[in-house]
């Protein structure tokens, strides 16, 4: 009687499921079929009578002026000199700005010149991207909100190629699916890595993990499990990718084991300004040392860290007789947040009696980070598992020793033994930061001036000509 039960439940189940599937396949093959004739509408034929070829990069921010930005312009300007029957796209937020605004601000940062004139379409609903609306699961509200930002997207224009540049990996299916579009990304940083997962799964403390949830294994567990789940999820979408670019050998090794698309994953350097540098004289003089950091003040920056060292460098005197020592924190501040965090560095330096010998630097013109770099002879960097590290490479092009945190993009692809030489140093924590430092400033003029050299030779292998190289032959199947 049971089974009799269970059967007359279940088939009829069953039966409802497969209709409803159908009517899903159907709803997205006919909304699918409704773009492509709102596509052919929307899209006019060129003057040669060839409709051009539609590649739009999706970018809300592309305003914002940092090193995604830079990777944007420049692939936009690599295309339009390789094809002639492209016409390129931006999807952006930046409402507060014209198109012409836009380009012109480009321009001014990167130097960066456009041949032909760029298609904006500006979206409305930007504001479902951005992390303060989601306090709790962020990674999950920004993913979802993406989705509804894509579609916006999609209606508005519907190109040929697409390309996440900015990494909205949940825009993708959405636009392979239901755009019919080739799909390109470029993946600065992977939205989960299986660093976050070993950093819940270990119960560590960090700027992405409260220790309220640290403290209570409960909490703990259902992070976990919510972490296991969305990367999943970003695996399944990630996969629908035709090409996938990354900007770092760290990147590629987690992108590599979460979304499983090898055939169609490569390495592709972000471009860095090195010839900016070039003319800073590598000779420097000894009459003071300074030591100089370049990033934003963002907690994953780890400002204390260098702080702290500093402040252990100067009390343990392992200086001996050396000139006067200087610690120079410059970086952007994009909002209050940013603004109180300096205010609690400087209140750090204040605790540990060092404030004489630090100073502040915020949103600086180029010109005087630039004479900065060129005076400093330590560049120093702090951030744990970097993703790539512009900021380090412009530290080497400018002609300082690099001490860099020994993970992600510093360890893997910068400071790393160039034809065989010495290009920089790596160091984890307060002790080996300070020594470094001393060591550093130890060596002779004629030491420092060769690793220097070494440095400002390697960091040719991140300049824009070889971003173009290795740009075009990844996309190069999306032109096919």
């Amino acid at each position: 009687a049971c089974f009799r039960l269970l059967c007359s439940l279940l088939i009829p189940a069953l039966f409802l499921s497969g209709i409803l599937c159908v009517c899903l396949v159907v709803l997205l093959w006919g909304i699918r079929l409704w773009l492509q004739q709102r596509k052919k509408q929307l899209t006019s034929a060129g003057k040669d009578g060839k409709r051009p070829l539609l590649v739009a990069f999706f970018h809300p921010y592309c305003n914002a002026g940092g090193g995604g930005e830079r990777v944007l312009w420049c692939a936009i300007r690599t295309l339009q000199k390789k094809y002639r029957n492209v016409t390129c796209v931006i999807y952006t937020g930046d409402r507060d700005a014209t198109g012409e605004e836009i380009v012109e601000g480009a321009f001014r940062r990167f130097n960066i010149k456009l041949t032909h004139p760029v298609k904006f379409v500006f979206l409305e609903k930007r504001y479902l991207v951005e992390a303060s609306l989601y306090p709790h699961f962020t990674l999950l509200g920004q993913s979802l909100g993406s989705v509804f930002l894509g579609w916006e997207a999609l209606l508005k224009c519907v190109p040929d190629i697409y390309i996440d540049s900015m990494g909205y990996a949940f825009t993708l299916p959405l636009f392979k699916y239901l755009g019919g579009c080739r799909i390109g990304c470029y993946v600065h940083y992977p939205t989960i890595s299986t660093d976050m997962l070993s950093v819940v799964r270990n119960q560590d403390t960090r700027f992405n993990n409260a220790a309220f949830i640290t403290n209570n294994p409960l909490f703990s567990k259902f992070k976990l499990v919510y972490y296991y789940f969305f990367a999943f999820m970003y695996g399944l979408v990630g996969s629908c990718s035709d090409v996938i670019m990354v900007n770092s050998s760290w990147t590629l090794n987690h992108i590599l084991s979460l979304w499983r698309a090898g055939a169609c994953t490569s390495i592709v350097y972000p471009p860095c300004d090195v010839q900016t540098f070039l003319d800073i004289p590598l000779e420097k003089s000894t009459a003071e040392h300074s030591i100089v950091s370049v990033s934003q003040f963002r907690p994953e920056k780890d400002h204390p860290l260098q702080i702290r060292a500093f402040a252990k460098l100067l009390k343990e005197k392992r200086l001996g007789q050396q000139p006067s020592l200087k610690l120079i924190l410059i970086g952007g501040c994009r909002n209050q947040q940013d603004e109180e965090r300096v205010n609690n560095l400087k209140r750090l330096c204040e605790e540990l009696e060092v404030s004489n010998n630090v100073m502040f630097r915020i949103n600086i013109p180029f010109e005087e980070l630039k004479r900065h770099l060129a005076e400093a002879t330590i560049g120093l960097h702090t951030m744990w598992n970097e993703h790539f590290g512009i900021g380090v490479v412009e530290c080497m092009a400018a002609g300082t020793v690099i001490l860099a945190h020994n993970s992600g993009g510093p360890k893997l692809d910068i400071v790393v033994p160039y034809e065989g030489r010495i290009t920089g140093f790596l160091a984890e924590n307060e002790d080996s930061y300070a020594e470094t430092m001393a060591y550093i400033l130890s060596l002779s003029p004629e030491k420092r001036l060769e690793i220097r050299e070494n440095a400002r030779r390697s960091v040719h292998r991140f300049s824009d000509q070889h971003f173009e190289e290795t740009f075009l032959l990844s996309v190069e199947p999306l032109f096919k």
